[in-house]
């Protein structure tokens, strides 16, 4: 189930407090491996690791990098003070956390006695890769308002492996973040989603929320069998909870794939058979023969029983920019897969056009 390999630290190219990204000599070949030092200490050249190699072995999508499970020359490690819930439960490397929901804790009544998100918009998309356009185009034009990032642990669990999470954070264009599940890592931890959004709330304050997975997703071709289908109950717990739940689609014209041309057939699949409330699904103003396919899809799969609503955006790129801000998806970049980006920005244009209508600035 796991392939280990044991290799000697060659150098390290970049570290921080959470994250060091280094190269190993394993038999005479240097290659890339992440430490977590919160996890498994700091690492210094020439150390000696024990690496877990099994998703570079499989080809699968982590860039190549080895994870370090272990230092031989730095076995201790201290992950936080405090706490009682463990993440990564009964596995040899489960960590202790302090979650809100705990007796302990110092927000343990404010969770307790929580009654509604009172309309709180709750964006949900389903891959990581949507947080950054959504961010760029909410924050320019609402600088002060606060941003809560919710991450699951339907992909990565270590929030330390997002660099798109430490540049937003270091930008100031994401307030806080919260994991949930077995992610962890965030500036607060909770034990399930309705915690999280219950702390987005009552403790943060938060004006929107943002939530998603972390980088990465598993899918099997299958029509069910992929991480992102946790939209739909995520969304559901919004709307349970007194929340506005709105939704992010998948869409591309870019991916050769034809089940993601268009509305993803992951999409389509979560509004019409996964959620069982109605959402609001922003979709924007593409060029007619874009839209034209869009809006058939739409038709095609009843969809219209939800709010869709159309949004003219075109500042995707300038909102991006004005941030100083790259993306990518599935390896594509901003001019390669543009209408996979719009999609989140035109969720947070949405915000500022019907949520946030008082208080919008105009643009």
């Amino acid at each position: 189930m796991i392939s280990k390999r044991i290799g000697i630290v060659d150098s390290i190219k970049d570290k921080s407090e959470k994250l060091e990204d280094i190269r190993v000599n394993i038999n005479g070949e240097i290659q890339k491996a992440y430490n977590y030092p919160k996890m498994t200490g700091s690492v210094n050249v020439g150390d000696e690791v024990v690496l877990n190699t099994t998703a570079v072995e499989l080809s699968l999508g982590t860039g190549g990098y080895h994870f370090v499970i272990t230092n031989l020359n730095n076995i201790e490690s201290s992950f936080t003070e405090g706490g009682h819930i463990m993440k990564l439960r009964y596995t040899p490397l489960q960590v202790k956390v302090d979650s809100v929901e705990e007796q302990e804790s110092t927000y343990h009544d404010k969770i307790s006695s929580f009654k509604s998100l009172n309309d709180m918009p709750v964006v949900v998309g389903t891959l990581h890769s949507m947080l950054t356009p959504f961010v760029a185009s909410y924050k320019r034009n609402n600088k002060d308002k606060k941003i809560v990032y919710i991450m699951t642990d339907g992909a990565a669990l270590p929030i330390y492996l997002s660099k798109n999470v430490e540049t937003l954070k270091s930008k100031g264009l994401i307030d806080y973040t919260i994991t949930i599940g077995n992610a962890f890592g965030g500036d607060y931890e909770c034990i399930n989603i309705y915690t999280a959004l219950i702390t987005a709330k009552e403790v943060l304050n938060a004006d929107c929320v943002f939530v998603s997975m972390g980088p990465g997703i598993a899918g099997t071709g299958t029509k069910y069998g992929f991480t992102g289908i946790e939209q739909g109950p995520i969304l559901d717990a919004v709307k349970k909870l007194g929340g506005n739940p709105i939704a992010i689609p998948r869409i591309s014209f870019a991916d050769k794939r034809e089940r993601h041309n268009g509305i993803s057939h992951h999409s389509i699949t979560i509004f019409k058979e996964i959620v069982n409330v109605d959402i609001t699904i922003p979709i924007s103003n593409y060029e007619s023969d874009k839209l034209n396919k869009i809006r058939a899809q739409i038709e095609e799969n009843d969809l219209n029983r939800h709010n869709i609503v159309y949004i003219d955006n075109k500042n995707t790129k300038e909102d991006l920019d004005y941030f100083g801000l790259k993306v990518r998806t599935m390896g594509r970049n901003y001019e390669q897969d543009k209408e996979f980006f719009e999609a989140a920005s035109s969720a947070a244009y949405y915000l500022m056009e019907v949520c946030d209508g008082d208080r919008r600035k105009d643009y």
